[in-house]
């Protein structure tokens, strides 16, 4: 039973004492493939380095991350779209942040505007991060939808009614992590209603460390957790959610193993 991690920050300094460990680990959980985003400029590097030491087990992306953008992000996108080529599978993570602050409220909606431009153009799925920004985000993605490739709308924790308004985008899908599993989480009663073919799994490690695992650092070998929980929520086996999930993958970011 394979089953993939669909965003987790492996790239970051929390693992540099132990990524081989990590990975390894994840491995023997049943993960065979990890999607690793860009936040900056700077990350861009240290995720291509980190997926090209994992050749068929980690996969780039590049993006700006919303709680990244400052006055000078049109100088970093400049410097951003230059290096989006055929290695990347996806325009990540980016998306709109309004939860501590709206300082760059104007700069982040020109930013997420724009990365959705470089998705059109480049024919990438999005991995979208939105917190206390749906209604802006959705209206951005309004004005492209017909030409969009598709994506994830990254660690879900909405109510049905926002599952419902985020999967009228045709070819995404919701991913879901370890809020699941959280004792007072509203998404194990969510989750049925969404379809199966319209989830992802993921890990956001080192954050969101899911039950039973709470207060570590998180890792891919921990989307085990979510895939047990999802089963549970769905009343059906692991290996049902991990064959759905992998499919719609798939569907969304093509077929990987010849890259």
């Amino acid at each position: 039973m394979n089953y993939t991690d669909t965003h987790a920050h492996i790239d970051g300094p929390e693992f540099d004492a132990d990524r081989d460990e990590v990975v390894a680990r994840a491995r023997a959980a049943g993960v065979s493939r990890v999607f690793v985003p860009a936040i900056n400029l700077d990350s861009v590097s240290t995720v291509l380095a980190t997926c090209e030491r994992y050749p068929g087990f980690a996969y780039p992306m590049i993006g700006l991350h919303p709680e990244e953008v400052r006055a000078d992000f049109r100088d970093v996108l400049a410097r951003m779209r230059t290096l989006a080529d055929s290695r990347f599978i996806a325009i990540g993570e980016v998306g709109l942040d309004f939860y501590w602050s709206r300082e760059f409220e104007k700069e982040q909606l020109e930013a997420f505007e724009e990365q959705v431009r470089w998705a059109v153009e480049l024919r990438l799925p999005l991995m979208i991060h939105c917190r206390k920004g749906q209604n802006e985000m959705v209206g951005i993605l309004r004005r492209y939808a017909g030409d969009l490739a598709g994506g994830v709308f990254h660690c879900f924790t909405g109510n049905g009614r926002e599952a419902e308004e985020l999967l009228r985008f045709d070819n995404f899908a919701l991913g879901i992590g370890g809020v699941l599993t959280f004792k007072k989480s509203h998404l194990p009663e969510v989750l049925p209603h969404i379809p199966l073919d319209r989830i992802v799994l993921e890990t956001d490690s080192p954050y969101m460390a899911p039950v039973p695992m709470r207060g570590k650092r998180n890792e891919s070998a921990f989307v085990s957790h979510v895939l047990a929980r999802a089963a549970q929520c769905y009343g059906v086996p692991e290996e049902t959610v991990a064959k759905a999930t992998e499919a719609t993958v798939e569907r969304i970011f093509g077929r990987l193993d010849n890259r």
